[in-house]
């Protein structure tokens, strides 16, 4: 595995909830991160770490790749990928990211 991915699994593996996102919670730069970071915010996310990929080529070009995911944002909760910004506001609206999170939260 090469130095990049490594520092993603590193990342993803280190932190409970991971949004990987362009621009950051409090000034998202794309309308898909926003809504994702508005949805955890909703399902109760106290805190968790972000990447913003806009700052971070090596992380932008290489995580698609890792997680076998074309585009951004991407959330991981656990270690493992959950997906992009629909997938994140489909589980908010069913009651499933507040379970997440709140798990995740409690694991941390």
């Amino acid at each position: 595995m090469n130095e990049i991915n490594e520092r993603i699994k590193a990342t993803v593996e280190g932190h409970p909830i991971v949004l990987f996102m362009k621009g950051t919670p409090q000034f998202p730069m794309c309308g898909f991160s926003s809504k994702a970071s508005q949805a955890l915010k909703q399902a109760g996310a106290s805190s968790y770490f972000t990447v913003n990929v806009l700052e971070d080529p090596e992380i932008r070009a290489n995580l698609p790749r890792y997680s076998d995911w074309p585009t951004f944002p991407q959330l991981f909760v656990n270690g493992e990928l959950i997906g992009g910004c629909d997938i994140t506001v489909e589980l908010l609206e069913s009651g499933e990211l507040a379970k997440l999170v709140a798990e995740a939260q409690k694991n941390a």
